[in-house]
């Protein structure tokens, strides 16, 4: 009963999209989600890609069994709430991303004790 949370912090754009995409197929059945979190002013526009929110991600015939991915560009968040406003975009599919993989290999919660 373990799942786990990659966070990656990149200031540059994706050189091997098809390689990037093919990985996160594979990892889609793993007990994980990626976090990605671009910084700088780079154009980050393939990173919604990645972000399949609306179309499951594919490379030919690979589909992703589910979406694992989360893009936050830093940059559009600035000002007085930055920092709470910068948490809650990076967090806001983890729930759904966890209890969706958990239901689906059929793994409860486990009891408290009494």
């Amino acid at each position: 009963q373990q799942y786990f949370v990659l966070l990656l912090l990149t200031d540059g754009v994706i050189t091997d999209m098809r390689e990037t995409k093919l990985a996160i197929i594979r990892a889609s059945a793993l007990p994980m989600s990626i976090i990605i979190v671009g910084v700088g002013g780079a154009d980050f526009t393939a990173m919604n890609e990645l972000d399949s929110d609306d179309v499951a991600l594919t490379v030919g015939s690979s589909v992703a069994r589910r979406d694992i991915v989360q893009f936050v560009p830093f940059r559009k968040f600035q000002g007085d709430f930055a920092t709470e406003s910068l948490a809650k975009e990076v967090l806001a599919e983890l729930p759904g991303q966890l209890i969706e993989y958990m239901s689906w290999k059929g793994i409860s919660p486990l009891q408290r004790p009494a």
